[in-house]
């Protein structure tokens, strides 16, 4: 896994000084560049194809946001609100969403690489055929979230609960759950080929894993 370096606080990244108040209507195919929201509502606003970068997110509520193909690099996400809309086929770099809800976003076939989540509540996730690489889930929540044909490489999920998660038909080139306080699937043992798992883990989730290869065990 490629290095990643995470701020904590809004004013320790690189380009803090240079953000500019945003308060403007994002916009269909927007530049945005060295840009903060801050403290706004923002209700089925539409930013597909967008592209923001070095710039900041924070305390904003988004329903039924667009931004599907929308291009994130180098962006800070914390204390937000993301509930449905859709991140289809958006590339997100170097990003770090941190303290944040998302709920019923529909990121399928979206590419994350260098991106960290963090002290997240994260339900329903849709992330079928995205893919993601150096990818970090760190102490947050997911709750039936949907990697099915994903494929992930490098991902990892240190302090987090995966509740009902799917993994259907995941290609998983690298992916280490040693991490994980809670290890709980709804489908997709059989996907996870090439995975990494804990001897605990691997004595919990025996009786789904004998289940879903046909093993009766008396």
């Amino acid at each position: 896994m490629e290095a990643i370096i995470v701020a904590r606080e809004l004013s320790d990244l690189p380009y803090a000084r240079y953000l500019q108040p945003f308060a403007e209507e994002l916009t269909y195919d927007g530049e945005y560049s060295e840009v903060h929201l801050d403290s706004v509502e923002l209700d089925g606003v539409t930013a597909n194809g967008s592209r923001f970068s070095e710039s900041a997110m924070t305390s904003v509520t988004f329903t039924g946001a667009a931004f599907d193909r929308a291009r994130l690099d180098d962006v800070w996400i914390s204390r937000c609100r993301w509930i449905g809309g859709t991140w289809a086929d958006a590339q997100l770099l170097g990003v770090t969403l941190a303290d944040s809800v998302l709920a019923g976003v529909q990121a399928y076939g979206s590419h994350w690489r260098r991106v960290v989540v963090r002290d997240c509540k994260i339900d329903s996730l849709n992330l079928r055929g995205a893919n993601l690489r150096d990818v970090e889930f760190r102490d947050c929540d997911l709750t039936e979230a949907d990697f099915g044909d994903a494929t992930l490489t490098d991902v990892t999920f240190p302090g987090s609960a995966l509740r009902r998660a799917r993994f259907t038909k995941t290609v998983v080139k690298k992916l280490d759950l040693r991490g994980a306080r809670e290890l709980d699937l709804a489908q997709g043992w059989d996907s996870l080929r090439g995975a990494v798992i804990s001897v605990d883990q691997l004595a919990e989730a025996a009786p789904a894993m004998a289940q879903t290869l046909g093993i009766v065990v008396r």
